[in-house]
């Protein structure tokens, strides 16, 4: 989330919009996918703890994610015509 919110320092976003892209970012699920397959698929020891560990993020962050942008967006976004 904290790279999310430097990525966005020099743009037009205001501080809310600023914030909503950060918890938009949340549920974002390649990342720990592709690493947990990566280290099982390479034989490693500690691929299936790495993958467990994965799987358990991708579970943990996903609904959150999506619960936060659901109750934020009304209030951090404006509609714009």
């Amino acid at each position: 989330m904290m790279g999310v919110y430097i990525s966005t320092l020099f743009t037009n976003l205001d501080k809310k919009e600023k914030l909503f892209t950060t918890m938009a970012y949340l549920p974002k699920a390649t990342v720990q996918a592709s690493i947990g397959g990566i280290a099982l698929s390479a034989g490693l020891g500690v691929g299936s703890l790495i993958l467990s560990v994965a799987v358990l993020s991708i579970l943990i962050t996903a609904p959150l994610g999506g619960i936060l942008i659901d109750l934020t967006y009304k209030k951090l976004l404006t509609k714009v015509a």
